[in-house]
C-alpha cells in the first residue's frame, strides 16, 4: 500500500487544550471523549502540564520547550519525538515509548520513567527518489545529551544505545536499567542507584559515579577512562566483612533478641560497628533495643516493624532500607545516609527514661534525600543540618522538632509545618516547604 509523505501540523494552545480535554473525557468514561493523537504536530513551547495524557500519541511530534511538568503520560508514544528543552519535571512516563526521541537539554527532574523504552529508533517515510527515507531531527538515536534526570525513576527502563553525554542522573533510580552501548561520556551519576543495571559496552569516559550504588552492575567491555567511583557501594564488603566475625551474625542477633526479651537476664547485646550487614536481608519485627551498628552498611535491609529504641546508628548506610512502622525512639542516626529509605509511620519521637528523663532521637546531619517519612512521629527530633531534599514529610508529627540549618529543597510537608516545629533558623529552601 503506497504511503504518503509525512507533513507536520502546527497547533495553537487552544487546539491542544481541546484535544487534551477530549482525551480526559475518554479516560473518565464520559461521552464526547477521543484519544489524543498529536503525531507529527508542532507543539513548541505550548503548555500541556498537569494533564492526564496516558496512551496519547506524540510520534514524531515537535515538543521543543513544551511544558509537560506533572503530566501523566503512562504508555504514551513519543517515538522519534523532539523533546529538546521540554519541561517534564515530575511527569509520570511509566512504560512510555521514547525510542529515538531527542531529549537534549530536557528537564526530567523527579520524573517516573519506570520500564520506559528509550532505545534507538527512527521513522521512515516514502521518498520519490530514495524510496524509504528516514525522518530525522538532526539525530536518530535517542539523544539525551545534557538532559536533567535528577531524582528520576528509570528503573527497568530500556536505554540501550542512548546518547546521554554530560547528562545529569544525580540521585536517579536505575534499578535493573539496560544501558548497553550507551554513550554516557561526562555524565553525572552522583548518589544514583544502579543496582543490577547493565552498562556493558557503554562509554563511561569521565563519568562520575561517586557515592552511587553499583551493586550487581555489569560493565563488561565498557570504556572506563577517568571514571570516578569514589565512595560507590559495590559488591565488595564495606569495612568489616560479616563473614570474618568471630561469632556468626545470626547467633549475635539471636542473643540480642534474648537479651531484650529477658530484660538483660540472658543473652547479650550485639555490636556491629563498621560491619557490612547486607547479607542479613531481613530483621523485620525483631526486638533489638540498643542495637549498635555505627558506621555499618545496612543498604536495602528489611527492618520493618523492628524495635530499635535507643539504637546507635551514627553514620550508618541505610539507603533503601525499610523502616516502616519501626520504633526508633531515642535512636541516634547522626550523619547516617537514609536516602530513598521507607520510614512511613516510623517512631522517631523521644524515649522516656527513668527519673522522667527524655532522650530525643537524632537525625542531625543525616542525608534523607527522597526519603518517605509520611506519618512518622518526629516529635522533638534533632534534625539540625540534615538534608531532606525531595523527602515526603506530609502527615509527619513535627511538634517541637529542631530543623536548624536543614535543607528542604522540593520537600513535601503539611501546611502547619512551620507553626509546629521548635526551630528552623538557617534552613534552606523553606519556600519549597
Amino acid at each position: 500500500m503506497p504511503g504518503r509523505k509525512i507533513e507536520f501540523k502546527t497547533l495553537t494552545q487552544a487546539h491542544v487544550d481541546a484535544i487534551c480535554e477530549r482525551h480526559e473525557l475518554l479516560w473518565s468514561g464520559r461521552s464526547g471523549g477521543a484519544r489524543a493523537s498529536l503525531a507529527y504536530c508542532v507543539l513548541e513551547n505550548l503548555d500541556l502540564s498537569n494533564r492526564d495524557l496516558s496512551d496519547a500519541d506524540f510520534s514524531g511530534a515537535v515538543l521543543r520547550g513544551a511544558n509537560l511538568s506533572g503530566t501523566t503520560l503512562n504508555s504514551a508514544i513519543f517515538f522519534a519525538a523532539d523533546l529538546r528543552r521540554a519541561n517534564l519535571e515530575g511527569a509520570c512516563l511509566r512504560r512510555a515509548d521514547l525510542r529515538g526521541a531527542i531529549m537534549r537539554g530536557a528537564n526530567l527532574t523527579g520524573a517516573d520513567l519506570t520500564e520506559a523504552d528509550m532505545r534507538e529508533g527512527a521513522i521512515a517515510q516514502i521518498d520519490k527518489e530514495k524510496g524509504l527515507s528516514v525522518l530525522s531531527h538532526k539525530a536518530q538515536e535517542n539523544d539525551a545529551g545534557t538532559a536533567n534526570f535528577t531524582g528520576a525513576n528509570l528503573s527497568r527502563s530500556k536505554m540501550a544505545g542512548i546518547t546521554a553525554q554530560k547528562a545529569d542522573f544525580t540521585d536517579a533510580m536505575l534499578l535493573g536499567t539496560r544501558l548497553i552501548r550507551a554513550n554516557l561520556r561526562g555524565s553525572s551519576f552522583q548518589g544514583a542507584n544502579l543496582e543490577g543495571a547493565d552498562l556493558s559496552g557503554a562509554d563511561l569516559t569521565d563519568t562520575d559515579f561517586s557515592y552511587s550504588v553499583l551493586v550487581g552492575a555489569k560493565m563488561l567491555m565498557a570504556k572506563k577512562d577517568r571514571m570516578n567511583t569514589d565512595g560507590a557501594l559495590t559488591d565488595t564488603p564495606v569495612g568489616i566483612d560479616a563473614k570474618d566475625l568471630e561469632n556468626p551474625v545470626a547467633d549475635q542477633i539471636a542473643a540480642h533478641v534474648l537479651w531484650c526479651d529477658t530484660d538483660g537476664r540472658e543473652g547479650k547485646p550485639s555490636l556491629f560497628d563498621g560491619t557490612d550487614l547486607r547479607g542479613l536481608h531481613s530483621l523485620a519485627g525483631k526486638t533489638l533495643t540498643a542495637f549498635h551498628a555505627r558506621g555499618a552498611t545496612l543498604y536495602g535491609l528489611d527492618l520493618e516493624g523492628a524495635q530499635l529504641q535507643g539504637a546507635r546508628l551514627e553514620k550508618a548506610d541505610l539507603r533503601m532500607v525499610s523502616l516502616r512502622g519501626a520504633d526508633l525512639r531515642g535512636a541516634d542516626l547522626t550523619g547516617a545516609n537514609l536516602s530513598n529509605a521507607d520510614l512511613r509511620d516510623c517512631q522517631l519521637g523521644p524515649l522516656l527514661l527513668e527519673g522522667d528523663r527524655v532522650l530525643p532521637a537524632s537525625l542531625a546531619g543525616t542525608r534523607c534525600r527522597y526519603t518517605d517519612l509520611r506519618g512518622a512521629d518526629l516529635r522533638q527530633v534533632k534534625a539540625t543540618g540534615a538534608d531532606f531534599s525531595y523527602a515526603r514529610l506530609d502527615g509527619a508529627d513535627v511538634r517541637r522538632a529542631l530543623f536548624t540549618g536543614t535543607c528542604f529543597t522540593g520537600v513535601s510537608v503539611e501546611e502547619r509545618f512551620l507553626e509546629l516545629v521548635a526551630s528552623i533558623d538557617g534552613a534552606v529552601d523553606l519556600n519549597a516547604a
